[in-house]
């Protein structure tokens, strides 16, 4: 360098960054946006899928602890029933005695047996299913009408031994006869009733 001379400016450099992590490229805001409503879209769905199936399952265990009482109704029994036949419950043997046809029906005086009548009738279950042998109310009356004597007759008094578990199918005929001690001399009616 000559003196008196100037020395000549440095050269402006600018250091380059140091190296760092990379930069990334991120997706447009309204991207994010979209694939976050899609996720909440799915897991809202989920949730109401779970609501409806325990609501479902609520119902069902509704009706499952109250069949003793829907399956007396016949708008519920055949839902009853279904339940009943899928989870293995029991479902109560359908009662209607409006729903049994007297078909024939006679009291009469066994023969060498005073004071002794031999009761027979035939009757027919005409329900929609298969239900409880009835209770049989025989009343024997007077020529004026006046009740002199009345039975009620259960299941186990006119059924064999093999048949008092299992119901009386819809459509099924069945027959009893019984023998009952005559009240008075005066009997000249009769009537009998499904309880």
């Amino acid at each position: 360098m000559h003196a008196g001379a100037r020395p000549a400016a440095a050269a402006d450099i600018t250091p380059e960054p140091a190296p760092g992590p990379a930069r990334r490229t991120t997706a447009p805001r309204f991207l994010h946006a979209a694939r976050t409503t899609s996720v909440q879209t799915r897991k809202a769905r989920r949730q109401w899928a779970a609501v409806v199936a325990l609501t479902l399952l609520l119902c069902v265990q509704i009706v499952l602890a109250d069949r003793a009482r829907l399956a007396t109704q016949a708008t519920w029994r055949p839902l009853v029933m279904a339940l009943c036949g899928a989870f293995r419950c029991d479902v109560p043997t359908w009662r209607e005695p409006t729903a049994f046809t007297m078909l024939s029906r006679d009291v009469r005086p066994i023969l060498g047996q005073p004071g002794t009548l031999q009761a027979q009738a035939t009757f027919r279950n005409d329900a929609r299913w298969a239900q409880a042998w009835p209770v049989i109310l025989l009343t024997l009356k007077d020529a004026d009408g006046r009740t002199l004597g009345a039975r009620a007759l259960q299941p186990d008094d006119y059924l064999p031994q093999d048949e008092r578990g299992v119901p009386i199918g819809p459509g099924q005929s069945a027959q009893m006869a019984v023998r009952i001690r005559e009240p008075s001399a005066n009997v000249v009616a009769f009537s009998f009733d499904f309880r």
